[in-house]
């Protein structure tokens, strides 16, 4: 059955930045298809999220952690997994965060703070993963890119420089670990409508540039995230490594 091919149910997932967002929406998305799951975010919000999950029946823990500080990335991770009883199948690393200057202006704390959240605890993530799926011979590992990923941008040289450095981290990831049963891939974010984008949101000129370079005539939202991500989980996408898809109503093509 087609089916079977999709389920996920009984898997245990840890998904960072899950608060808000487009983390909200794939962490929703697993408890949905029926896993339990531990979420990371960075404030006490984690924890009001969880309970509202487990008020609707699903399996959910919150870790509170800073992702900024190399210690709390380990920390969270290790209380995120005890929930887990030790067991990992599917790591969705969604934390990120955004900050906007001009690269002749970007201050160096503001970029070790994104460079810190957005790809080294990615990769500290994806490596303490690693271990524990390779001794089984299993694992979906999804990392969260952008369109930043495969262009430039402006105002944003941290981020971009981030999620470029994430989209090659999957790649080499893929080297290492697909032949021993490890399936690491990424999505790739098209312009989407949570708080991160609030400010291009706000602008009337470039909100109005980036909806008219869209072939879907709008911008995505987390609901969007859903079926890719569990397909990315799924034994569908046991022969998908190292693919950054994109889910940005057509964007790239334009």
């Amino acid at each position: 059955m087609i089916s079977s091919m999709f389920d996920i149910s009984g898997k245990k997932a840890i998904v960072t930045g899950g608060t808000r967002g487009l983390g909200h929406g794939m962490a929703e998305a697993l408890l949905e298809a029926g896993c339990e799951v531990s979420i990371i975010g960075s404030s006490d919000m984690i924890f009001d999220v969880a309970e509202d999950f487990k008020k609707k029946g699903y399996s959910c823990y919150g870790v509170k952690a800073d992702l900024r500080n190399r210690k709390e990335v380990y920390r969270s991770f290790e209380e995120a997994l005890a929930y887990l009883r030790g067991d990992l199948d599917i790591l969705v690393t969604a934390a990120g965060i955004q900050r906007r200057h001009s690269a002749e202006e970007f201050p160096i704390e503001e970029w070790d703070e994104v460079l810190s959240i957005n790809l080294n605890a990615v990769f500290i993530q994806c490596q303490l993963a690693g271990r524990i799926m390779l001794k089984k011979g299993y694992g979906k590992i999804i990392n969260i890119a952008s369109m930043a990923s495969f262009f430039g941008g402006q105002t944003v040289p941290a981020y971009s420089a981030a999620k470029g450095g994430v989209m090659q981290l999957t790649k080499e990831l893929t080297n290492d670990w697909a032949g021993r049963g490890i399936n690491v891939n990424a999505i790739a974010p098209g312009y989407m409508a949570t708080e991160m984008n609030s400010a291009l949101l706000a602008n009337e000129t470039r909100n109005k540039q980036i909806s008219d370079r869209i072939p879907a005539r709008r911008w995505g939202c987390p609901e969007d995230m859903k079926g890719v991500t569990i397909f990315l989980a799924s034994k569908a996408s046991d022969y998908v490594n190292g693919a950054i898809i994109p889910v940005d109503g057509g964007y790239l093509v334009k």
